[in-house]
């Protein structure tokens, strides 16, 4: 096969690229004036509003449940646009465009870091990239809803790209953006922890701690003098206690299973269920093992691949096991899981992925009423997708565990081959 200098220059598949880009850019376009998940889209409207209108440093006088990277973008959006100086909700497609615009132009983002870090295996590049970008998951969470899951999840891909290429400081910069767009992006710190510790020794698993650390320092500072980090621990922490304190939002995960069990869609996650151990408490010691797990893995197969897998394991083992996931806290793993390309199981694991996370998401929210009736987010059909999520956490630490135990130098270790 001819030997294509790290480049996609074979001219179908580059006029492939172009146009699926193209395509992927325009079906957003469409998206965006929709009325999308209102309740949530009316919620940001008005904190862009007041972030608008008010000084920055007192954005966290209103409940946002964002760290201050969302601030920062909320505050440029109201700078480019004075529609949000007065609209106080989604009902205007300006407005609706613009709100949906940052995470709608992070999927294009994340689809063309696929492409480059895949660039010597065009073809797998190609599938990778077009393959996020034309997802129905990425074009109902970013477009359509108006939910701001892939500019966390751009930061984290980044911070990939930048890792396995030996920029480990610059990596723990956004690294540390990613922690401050949204807390999901805590399922990240293990993995990377890990790769760091393999790759830099204990020192430079520290430096990038501290540069990471830093970074989100900075991105609170102008917060500060208002109490502006107290206010969003309370506001985090009134979220998680009351509004969402369930088993499962809506997530296909054995939580689901053990709520539907439990009668209903609300199952207080405070409920004792071994001994004086909660929901949430087993949650949480389940998906520390998990994680704890994925960072052993990681640190000894020591190989991109590893890392690319570990980030994807990670976000599925945190939407597998913790309570109070919503349905859509599996997107990284959209993300993340192309980077471990070129590996044929891998791609079937993604497929597999994809077509269940696609299925939760629109029987979560539907996009027409039909939907919900021959897809109804509970039931046997909710049961069915759990189970099939658990299994695809399971299989992917399996990919993991299998990464860890290949010969060093055996391939594919190396994900930029000189050949396709």
């Amino acid at each position: 096969m001819t030997q294509l200098s790290g480049k996609l220059t074979a001219p179908p598949l580059r006029t492939l690229f172009v146009f699926g880009l193209l395509l992927a850019a325009a079906l957003r376009l469409i998206l965006l004036t929709s009325p999308g998940m209102t309740a949530d889209l009316d919620l940001f409207v008005i904190w862009a509003h007041s972030i608008a209108t008010s000084p920055l440093g007192h954005a966290y006088d209103q409940n946002i449940s964002f760290p201050p990277v969302m601030v920062y973008i909320w505050w440029f959006i109201g700078v480019v646009e004075p529609a949000l100086r007065t609209a106080v909700s989604s009902i205007d497609p300006i407005v609706r465009v613009v709100m949906k615009t940052p995470a709608s132009l992070a999927d294009l983002g994340i689809a063309l870091a696929i492409a480059w870090h895949l660039r010597s295996t065009p073809r797998w590049a190609v599938l990778g990239s077009l393959g996020f970008a034309l997802s129905p998951a990425a074009l109902d969470v970013s477009s359509w809803w108006g939910q701001y899951e892939s500019i966390y999840v751009l930061a984290g891909v980044v911070a990939f790209v930048l890792a396995v290429r030996g920029h480990s400081l610059a990596a723990a910069v956004a690294i540390g953006v990613a922690l401050s767009t949204k807390p999901q992006a805590l399922t990240f710190v293990i993995p990377f922890a890990a790769w760091f510790l393999a790759r830099d020794g204990w020192r430079g698993l520290i430096r990038a701690g501290l540069v990471g650390a830093l970074t989100i320092g900075v991105l609170w500072l102008p917060f500060v003098a208002a109490g502006g980090v107290e206010r969003y621990g309370q506001n985090v922490s009134g979220y998680q206690g009351i509004d969402y304190a369930f088993a499962s939002f809506r997530a296909w995960n054995p939580w689901w299973v053990i709520q539907q069990l439990g009668g209903g869609d609300q199952l207080p996650d405070q409920t004792q269920i071994l001994g004086p151990l909660t929901a949430r408490n087993l949650g949480y010691l389940f998906a520390l093992v998990g994680e704890c797990l994925v960072g052993v893995l990681v640190f000894r197969a020591r190989s991109p691949r590893a890392l690319a897998l570990g980030l994807a394991t990670a976000v599925l083992v945190a939407f597998t096991l913790l309570t109070t996931m919503h349905e859509r806290y599996a997107f990284g793993a959209l993300a993340f899981l192309p980077l471990a390309f070129p590996d044929r199981r891998v791609l079937g694991l993604w497929i597999a992925y994809g077509i269940v996370f696609t299925l939760n998401l629109l029987s979560a929210v539907p996009p027409q009423p039909f939907v919900a009736s021959v897809l109804p987010v509970d039931g046997p059909i909710g049961v069915a997708g759990s189970l099939a999520m658990t299994a695809i956490t399971a299989v992917s630490i399996w990919l993991l565990v299998a990464e860890e135990r290949r010969p060093a130098g055996s391939p594919p270790q190396d994900p930029h081959p000189s050949r396709e």
